[in-house]
């Protein structure tokens, strides 16, 4: 058996597992939650972030389904009304102020902030074999400082509790620093941002920032940049590194004021982004975000997972 029939065979068992462990409920003290939950997922009209939401409101939370585009958002939300979930729409744009800060308005005065926040909102331009660099500014801008914007935002609305707040970004393998197929080729970078005692917020905004100044220059071949579906790598890659620095920067908050931010890579999803050219289901795909959400006393932080495995960074 070759090294990839393993690999398939690796992954198809854990996903048995996981569906095992889905049909098993939560037990009555691992349950921390209640209807009183406020889950708020990004991005969430269709595909990873719509299945997460359909999850934890099957949990008995309350979720705000947001999207950029009302109208869609809208339906996603009645189909899962329909359904008997509390589930509520609310647009969101993650790229604007204006509607972030309406957004915190509505979220404060009708529900008094949050409990839960995944960032889900992404883009992806290339599909199959493609590696455009085309849209690499959307991509940056929104995958990471769409993520990062809403994490700032939504940290002073996060509702204190004994279980604390959970934070949980979509994010991929593509963006490991030290995967042996697709990393930054810059050994002194790579070190700067694996280190949590070096990694600054300013560290990884320039990482990004040179990346798309490379992009505009038209010498971005030559950068050492990953070299698969380049411009979304670096975006997640951003996010992994910004969830590590975040866990450390909260990691200093008082009991009953707890943070706990982690990513997760779903995989190759079949979903719009991937062109449904993915091998995961959207419901095995969602599952780890739903999963790391949820997690009773157990103060995971600054962690990378896949699976419900933790993955290196």
């Amino acid at each position: 058996m070759g090294s990839r029939e393993r690999a398939k065979e690796r992954r198809e068992r854990r996903m048995q597992e996981i569906s095992l462990l889905r049909t098993i409920p939560y037990s009555d003290h691992q349950r921390w939650w209640s209807s009183e939950t406020i889950a708020v997922v990004t991005g969430a009209n269709r595909g990873i972030g719509f299945e997460i939401s359909r999850q934890l409101a099957t949990h008995g939370l309350t979720v705000i389904l947001t999207s950029r585009d009302s109208n869609v958002g809208l339906e996603a939300a009645r189909v899962l009304q329909e359904g008997g979930l509390n589930v509520v729409f609310h647009q969101l744009d993650v790229l604007d102020h204006l509607s972030r800060k309406q957004f915190s308005d509505w979220l404060q005065q009708n529900y008094g902030g949050l409990d839960i926040l995944v960032n889900n909102a992404g883009v992806n331009f290339n599909l199959g074999s493609d590696n455009s660099v085309e849209y690499a500014q959307k991509v940056i801008t929104t995958n990471y400082f769409g993520t990062k914007n809403m994490i700032e935002a939504m940290i002073p609305m996060m509702k204190p509790s004994t279980a604390g707040a959970r934070i949980v970004s979509v994010s991929s393998r593509l963006g490991r620093l030290n995967g042996r197929r697709n990393r930054i080729e810059d050994v002194s970078l790579r070190e700067e941002l694996g280190n949590l005692d070096s990694l600054t917020e300013e560290l990884i905004d320039r990482t990004v920032s040179n990346f798309l100044q490379q992009v505009e220059d038209s010498t971005w071949t030559s950068g050492g940049w990953p070299q698969t579906f380049t411009d979304y790598s670096v975006s997640k890659l951003a996010i992994n590194a910004y969830t590590r620095l975040m866990a450390k920067v909260l990691s200093d908050r008082p009991d009953g004021q707890k943070i706990y931010i982690n990513c997760y890579c779903p995989g190759w999803v079949k979903t719009a982004m991937t062109g449904y050219a993915g091998n995961i289901s959207v419901e095995e795909g969602a599952d780890t975000g739903v999963w790391l959400a949820l997690l009773p006393d157990q103060a995971v932080t600054g962690k990378f997972f896949a699976e419900r495995r933790e993955i290196n960074f």
